[in-house]
């Protein structure tokens, strides 16, 4: 492996389960019980995609939920943490000479304000969100701009991914991709991935790697 690709958003800092609360939280103001399945078609791309798929649901407007939902969710801003291991992976990441790049369906200033507030932006050579592609997950535009600007090639580079959407993504580009699931996503059933982890701090990324390349050549035998 020469590259690894982080997603942002549930799986370096666990944004969509106070996402999700958010949208709960409206959502049953306006008696409709909002379910994790459900909001799990937006997690990994945009809300457009859930609220498109509720609005023959349940009646509302568009302006009105997002903003009481940012609303509930600016209040929790402060409560939130790097996930669990996190910063040992970009910390081993860097110790094995590894090129590490960032994939985010979000925009450029919500991700890089994490970052700095985290005081890991450093780690990242290479950050593409939104602002840079025409198509966020599940389409493979935003991995592949990373892998290309990371100038590495996809077989050699592992994706980090949380959600099904960026799990396709990854995938679709080629990259070997590790799911790391959240409260919210660890019901879903994914398929495909080359490994999956309750949490970073599960497995050391040298022993993650390890195992991963002993797969492939299995595979390849």
């Amino acid at each position: 492996m020469e590259a690894v690709v982080f997603d942002f958003d549930g799986l370096i800092v666990d944004t969509e389960s106070v996402w999700f609360e958010a949208f709960h939280q409206v959502f049953r103001r306006l008696n409709y019980n909002l379910t994790i399945e459900e909001f799990a078609l937006c997690i990994g791309t945009s809300d457009d995609v859930l609220l498109e798929f509720l609005k023959n649901k349940v009646s509302f407007t568009k302006e009105a939920v997002i903003k009481e939902a940012e609303a509930i969710y600016t209040n929790q801003l402060q409560n939130l943490e790097l996930r669990d291991g996190v910063l040992d992976y970009l910390s081993s990441a860097k110790k094995l000479g590894l090129k590490i790049g960032l994939a985010s369906s979000s925009n450029r200033s919500w991700v890089e304000g994490f970052l700095k507030r985290f005081e890991i932006k450093d780690y990242f050579v290479v950050i593409k969100t939104a602002d840079d592609v025409v198509n966020i997950k599940p389409d493979p535009e935003l991995y592949e701009a990373a892998i290309k600007d990371l100038e590495v090639a996809p077989e050699r580079t592992l994706a980090f991914e949380d959600s099904k959407n960026g799990l396709t993504a990854a995938m679709v580009a080629g990259l070997n991709v590790v799911v790391v699931p959240n409260r919210v996503t660890a019901h879903l059933a994914f398929e495909g991935h080359r490994l999956r982890l309750n949490s970073m701090s599960d497995m050391a990324l040298e022993e993650l790697i390890q195992t991963i390349s002993v797969s492939r050549q299995k595979t390849f035998d």
